[in-house]
């Protein structure tokens, strides 16, 4: 069983997964970490532990030094410049594109430094005078992605209804559309609006929890169903997929019984 070691390269942004190798880390430790463009530095958000893994990972490189914290509070304010500087050069240029993310590469085998500006717009933008620009103004080789409405909300970040950060920052944005039918099969109800993420689209936590409701389904006995628990005798009225329980009326009182404490009674609806 491999270990296994969670790392963010932001605060309170997303997860990554780490090999640790055999080395102990605690929360908050900085650590260099191997990305596609070398070596970064992230934080440890929790320890390594033994976990059913079947993903690649990341290597660790081990604790991050003195030289490696410069570099990456450098590139910290690069990043902040470069976005300063696209900002207002689209605005010069008044294009529909709202810059949302930006990524700074100081080293690499084929250039030598390179600004990655994502941004969001309702459509196609002809962008070739401000590439023209942003190379002029930067000094760097420029890489212009537009990307959807989920990725920038991951980009973006952010808190979600429940109070938490959003999971498309924590955990990536679901690869694919969300389904309405996500919304009936978890007895979601209400304004549509509230299911609604910072993105507008239907919240990738629906997608995320669908499969503890098919699941769940599968185990739990439908409403109306007489069952026997440890109160006795009852009716199932309703369902705690959270509790992963069933909620009984059994003379005139309601409990909350855990599905594996319910038992179906034979004969009966």
């Amino acid at each position: 069983m491999p270990r296994v070691m969670a790392v963010a390269f932001q605060p309170q942004g997303r997860l990554h997964y780490v090999d640790p190798g055999d080395a102990d880390y605690a929360y908050g430790d900085a650590v260099l970490v191997q990305t596609g463009d070398g070596a970064e530095v992230a934080r440890c958000v929790w320890g390594p532990a033994d976990v059913d893994w079947a993903g690649t990972l990341l290597a660790c490189l081990g604790p991050a030094g003195v030289d490696d914290h410069e570099r990456d509070a450098a590139n910290r304010h690069r990043r902040a410049e470069i976005a300063a500087v696209a900002r207002r050069l689209v605005a010069r240029h008044d294009l529909p594109m709202r810059v949302v993310g930006v990524d700074f590469v100081d080293q690499s085998d084929e250039f030598d430094q390179q600004a990655v500006i994502y941004f969001e717009a309702p459509g196609r933008v002809d962008f070739r005078l401000l590439l023209g620009d942003l190379a002029r103004a930067l000094q760097a080789r420029i890489d212009l992605r537009q990307i959807g409405a989920r990725d920038a909300a991951a980009l973006i970040g952010g808190l979600g209804p429940c109070g938490r950060e959003v999971c498309c920052a924590l955990m990536g944005p679901a690869r694919h559309p969300v389904p309405a039918g996500f919304v009936r099969d978890q007895s979601l109800q209400g304004n549509p609006n509230q299911l609604q993420g910072s993105c507008g689209r239907l919240m990738c936590c629906l997608a995320y929890e669908n499969p503890l409701y098919v699941d769940f389904r599968a185990r739990a006995p439908r409403t109306g169903i007489t069952v026997q628990t440890d109160s006795g005798t009852g009716v199932v009225v309703g369902h705690s997929v959270p509790l992963d329980a069933v909620v009984v009326q059994v003379e005139g009182e309601r409990f909350t019984c855990p599905v594996n404490r319910v038992c179906p009674l034979a004969g009966r609806p």
